[in-house]
């Protein structure tokens, strides 16, 4: 018998005594509310065991992981794959930064103030905006923030969206309009640019009852889309929010520069890993008018008693620990230790490097859908429109998930499909957007294309 005590150091008869304080005859029967298709299980592990035991078993299980370093990724849509300077886990990690909680009491909380004030400066030079909030859970949520503070400041019960925008983003604003009887329509776009189509706009627009619009640059295709500069002119009163990516905004021109009311966006690609697809960080900014109806926090600066520059939360009005039940939203908290990220990342990469990633990001993605293009079966890109890292591929033959585990078998992530799953598989097009990376080279990209080569041709003529 090992000297080490179990690691649940539960004693003869405590169970049992426990489940009769709680009227239940049975651990099954306490969990019986939860389904068993939610249960995790044991997990394989056999009971009664040390923790030495566990821990050894447990890193048996983990063994079976696949990491993601020994693969070729060409994921994207919303989620990046970047290298991280060391700098930037390194102040991120300092004691004062990763234990730090809300920030209520200023006086104690100088250094992440300041950071987040200098995140929601930095968001507000990218989209020509006038103010920005502390941060978001979430680009989608920020979107569906966003649609909400449209409702507060517009009549309507409206919302326009593109027909192109991913599948996980109009699920959540779905999410949000349901309980405020909110009513999403989607602008079909060009089916060979792949852009919105402006027409449909104008006509949405003047049937009334429209209180905002919800566009995106790169759009959910990875295209840039021209259109949006006209956008406004044709929404008038209506208030546009555009959801951007924020190293794309390094070269593009900022939403708030052609009118813009709200600017959202996922920040995780600034200083952060995948991570399993988290955590991630929404971005939010508005024009000044519309500062009143923002949800979140905000980081003011100020001078103290002795005229010193301080930092403190704002506008705390709006805030659900304040106004509870007449908040304007049920944000409130904010993603802080990955706000510091961004801001650290983008001070230690630099404004003209960053400029130079997304060009270079430009130039990988033409070098790939130039390589994919010359195989049968594959048309990449699949819309005529400008794109910046991340494009489109339709394939003419088999089915993207088939495509996709042909690849992974090669070890290369080769995308995110443009399905929504809970619509099925088998029908309609076989798309998939590819973006390019920082941490792919050309033998990467001449991997992905064989590896693709090779895919097709063992797709044969299957549908």
């Amino acid at each position: 018998m090992s000297s080490v005590s179990r690691w649940i150091p539960d004693e003869h008869g405590e169970e049992q005594a426990m489940l009769d304080a709680l009227g239940v005859p049975s651990i099954e029967a306490l969990f019986a509310d939860v389904p068993k298709k939610a249960r995790i299980g044991r997990m394989g592990l056999a009971e009664g065991l040390d923790e030495p035991a566990v821990v050894a078993q447990v890193d048996k299980i983990l063994d079976r992981n696949r990491p993601y370093s020994k693969y070729a990724s060409f994921l994207g849509g919303r989620v990046a794959t970047r290298y991280v300077p060391a700098a930037v886990d390194a102040i991120v990690s300092r004691g004062e930064f990763l234990t730090s909680y809300t920030p209520y009491q200023p006086e104690a909380s100088q250094g992440m103030l300041r950071a987040l004030f200098e995140f929601q400066s930095l968001w507000v030079e990218l989209t020509g905006m006038d103010s920005a909030n502390a941060s978001l859970y979430d680009g989608a949520t920020a979107s569906g923030e966003a649609m909400l503070l449209c409702r507060r400041v517009h009549d309507g019960r409206r919302f326009l969206i593109p027909e192109s925008l991913p599948w996980e983003e109009k699920s959540v604003l779905a999410n949000y309009g349901a309980g405020a009887g909110i009513v999403l329509e989607e602008v079909p776009y060009d089916p060979r640019t792949g852009r919105l189509d402006l027409d449909r706009v104008r006509a949405l627009v003047a049937e009334r009852e429209v209180f905002g619009m919800l566009a995106d640059v790169p759009n959910g295709f990875g295209i840039v889309d021209e259109g949006l500069a006209d956008l406004k002119g044709i929404l008038g009163d209506v208030p546009l929010v555009v959801s951007a990516d924020p190293l794309a905004l390094t070269v593009l021109a900022p939403p708030g520069s052609y009118g813009a009311d709200v600017v959202v966006g996922e920040g995780q690609g600034f200083g952060s890993s995948p991570s399993f697809g988290g955590p991630l960080l929404g971005l939010f900014a508005c024009r000044r008018e519309h500062l009143r109806s923002a949800p979140g926090r905000i980081a003011g600066a100020t001078r103290d008693a002795d005229g010193r520059r301080a930092y403190t939360l704002t506008l705390q009005t709006r805030e659900q620990h304040i106004r509870r039940s007449r908040a304007t939203s049920n944000i409130c908290t904010n993603q802080s230790l990955l706000a510091l990220a961004f801001v650290v990342y983008a001070t230690v990469v630099g404004p003209r490097r960053l400029a130079e990633l997304q060009a270079s990001l430009a130039e990988k993605a033409r070098t790939l859908a130039s390589a994919l293009s010359g195989i049968e079966g594959i048309q990449a890109p699949r819309f005529d429109a400008p794109y910046l890292g991340e494009f489109t591929v339709e394939l003419t033959k088999g089915t993207v998930e088939g495509f996709l585990q042909r690849l992974l078998r090669r070890k290369v992530l080769g995308g995110v499909p443009l399905r929504d799953p809970r619509l099925g598989t088998g029908t309609g097009p076989q798309r998939l957007l590819v973006a390019a990376t920082d941490a792919v080279g050309d033998r990467e990209i001449q991997k992905y294309a064989a590896a693709a080569r090779a895919a097709m041709a063992a797709a044969g003529g299957s549908a």
